[in-house]
């Protein structure tokens, strides 16, 4: 049972951060290939106040959340004039360098020795009770996101997805839309690296590469754009039949292989025969308005 609320915590983190990228490239049709950046972000930043600084852990978060909205903010000014493929290699190029600030600047981050005994929060330290708090908020999140959604400021962002120069032609400001909504998404990605560290007490660079950023992009995909409980499920789904494969006697070295396969696959099919993933986004008469 231990295990099982661990990987609930797993399926939880997950999701707060495939919802929050669901913000950028559902609502707002924003290919951001950076999200691991921001989950790292965060990681680090609850980790350093954590082993370095004693805070406690819900201090963290509105720091973790500070770092990741200004680093964001100055990502998201000077690329999302960007248009289509070039915004994309702008936050591949992001999330390059950010991976590099993490694996080379051994003084703060450790290298790639990555940081220790990062410790969960006093009355959420079993898998179970920590399972408890993930949930928690995986649900202020899909609130979070469902306001957002429903919201006036929702619908312009779907304007946007739509048809941004029909948007901009009635007055809206694209660009203070597009960068507000990456910045909510950066911000609510450093709070899912931040309980990411404290459920694995243990952080290298090497879980914030690109490779996570294009899983996070895939659980996005499957689960279904532009819809955020699909995102749960999309999470849910490549978390769990993965982590299926421990209870076979498969080496780890083949298991991590298999897995990278079973994503690919995955998404090939999704992309082929449901391209709207899972749970497709549901337009009622009020979000278009």
């Amino acid at each position: 049972m231990n295990y099982f609320f661990y990987v609930i915590s797993l399926v939880a983190i997950y999701g707060i951060l495939t919802v929050s990228l669901n913000l950028v490239v559902g609502y707002t049709a924003i290919l951001s290939v950076a999200h691991a950046a921001f989950m790292g972000i965060g990681a680090y930043a609850a980790a350093l106040l954590l082993t370095g600084w004693g805070f406690n852990f819900f201090a963290t978060l509105p720091v973790a959340m500070a770092v990741a909205g200004l680093v964001s903010g100055i990502l998201a000014v000077s690329t999302l004039r960007l248009k289509g493929d070039y915004y994309i290699i702008g936050s591949f190029g992001f999330q390059v360098i950010l991976y590099n600030v993490f694996l080379n600047w051994i003084g703060l981050t450790g290298g790639p020795f990555g940081i220790r005994n990062i410790p969960r929060p006093q009355a959420f330290g079993s898998n179970l009770r920590y399972a408890i708090l993930t949930l928690g908020f995986l649900a202020v999140c899909l609130w979070v996101a469902r306001r957002v959604g429903e919201s006036p400021y929702g619908k312009v962002l779907r304007a946007i997805r739509e048809d941004e120069a029909a948007a901009a032609s009635i007055g809206k400001n694209v660009t203070r839309y597009k960068v507000s909504v990456f910045v909510l998404s950066s911000m609510l990605a450093s709070v899912g690296g931040a309980l990411y560290a404290g459920l694995i007490s243990y952080i290298d660079p090497f879980t914030f590469t690109i490779h996570e950023s294009i899983f996070l992009l895939a659980l996005v995909i499957i689960g279904g754009s532009g819809n955020v409980y699909g995102s749960v499920v999309g999470a849910a789904v490549l978390i769990v039949i993965p982590e299926a494969l421990r209870f076979f006697d498969v080496p780890t070295t083949v298991a991590s292989p298999i897995r990278e396969i079973l994503y690919g696959l995955l998404m090939i099919l999704f992309l082929r025969f449901r391209p709207k993933g899972l749970l497709p986004e549901r337009i009622t008469p009020g979000m278009v308005r």
